[in-house]
């Protein structure tokens, strides 16, 4: 019963591996390469597949998502003979299993050295300057050789990167000191066009501003002048139109008098020389008498008929030797003595 047992175990152990071997599980977006005695059968796509236990063979799974994969830096030669260290990455798919099993031994290799050829062709042929400004036509220049080389392997690329390009130290040092240069000298031509800028506006507003005065004085000048016409204008209608005689002009001459005496610094007061016809003017006004030339030319013809008295109440005493002077009346009526300009100047003028 032994043997019989251990054939018995013995079978049961071949059936499971065999069922183990015979049913294959494929991964979402996986693929399996099966092999029949070596030779390449099938390739089995996601899902549950049998094969034929110990006769056919799964060699290997491939992982048919988009791949990243970095590079290391690679030193590259510029057109101006400086070296530069560049960093590459990859965006690449499998897209036939097949071939990429059986085109190529190792993908990922062959595109890696492909890419370090490719970037020396095209770093080789620009300068530092365009090489450091002109991502993205090395990412397409990169792209579409590897795209072409690597279409027969069954392999995608679908994007190639520049990660870094790292020129010497030195160029380093010097391409900071000619960006900080540009920028100086940028900062500065835009400060000197804000000063001219601001300069210019400030010119303008204070044209403008004496513009407007000037027009504002001119304007004012205008309608002052017209003020002043039309007051001349109307005193000179309204004495033409009173009939204003000799005597009130003389009065109104004295009655202006006493503003030329005004002000602290008048020390000398020039009398006009018509002050002499306005005082003989007043003085017909007065005594009725009108001045003509007597027997010392100064003598005055008696008058047709003698003037009325003034009240009693507006007699006031007369100084002989200031001769006669008009009457004024205050506010309530009551008559009080004219005062004489020319002689209160002189009472209150100590240089006299």
């Amino acid at each position: 019963m032994e043997p019989v047992l251990i054939v018995l175990v013995v079978l049961v152990v071949v059936a499971f591996i065999a069922l183990i071997k015979t049913i294959q599980v494929i991964p979402q977006a996986s693929a399996a390469i099966v092999e029949r005695f070596g030779r390449y059968t099938r390739t089995l796509n996601a899902g549950l597949n049998i094969v034929v236990p110990f006769i056919d063979r799964v060699r290997n799974r491939i992982d048919l998502r988009e791949q990243v994969v970095p590079f290391p830096p690679q030193p590259v030669i510029t057109q101006d003979n400086l070296v530069v260290n560049i960093d590459t990455v990859i965006y690449y798919q499998v897209t036939d299993a097949r071939a990429a099993t059986y085109e190529v031994a190792s993908y990922i290799q062959a595109i890696e050295q492909l890419t370090v050829t490719t970037l020396r062709n095209i770093i080789g042929s620009m300068d530092l300057e365009s090489t450091l400004t002109s991502r993205e036509v090395i990412n397409a220049g990169l792209r579409g050789v590897l795209d072409e080389a690597t279409g027969k392997w069954g392999i995608r690329v679908n994007r190639v990167e520049l990660k870094a390009i790292e020129p010497p130290t030195s160029i380093q040092d010097s391409m900071e000191k000619q960006m900080r240069a540009e920028r100086d000298k940028r900062a500065a031509i835009l400060t000197a066009e804000g000063n001219r800028q601001s300069q210019i506006l400030r010119a303008e507003g204070e044209k403008q501003a004496e513009v407007l005065k000037a027009e504002g004085e001119a304007q004012a000048a205008v309608l002052r002048a017209d003020g002043e016409a039309a007051a001349i204008r109307t005193v000179f209608e309204a004495i033409h139109e009173g009939d204003a005689d000799q005597k009130l002009l003389a009065y109104q001459y004295l009655q202006t008098l006493p503003e030329l005496a005004k002000g602290d610094a008048n020390k000398l007061w020039i009398i006009p020389s018509e002050i002499g016809d306005a005082l003989k003017g007043i003085g017909g006004a007065f005594t009725g008498l009108p001045g003509n030339g007597g027997a010392n030319g100064s003598a005055m013809a008696a008058p047709t008929a003698a003037p009325a008295a003034p009240p009693a109440a507006a007699q006031v005493p007369i100084d002989p030797a200031a001769g006669p002077r008009p009457l004024d009346t205050d506010t309530k009526g009551a008559a009080r003595p004219r005062i004489d300009p020319l002689r209160e100047y002189r009472k209150n003028d100590p240089e006299q």
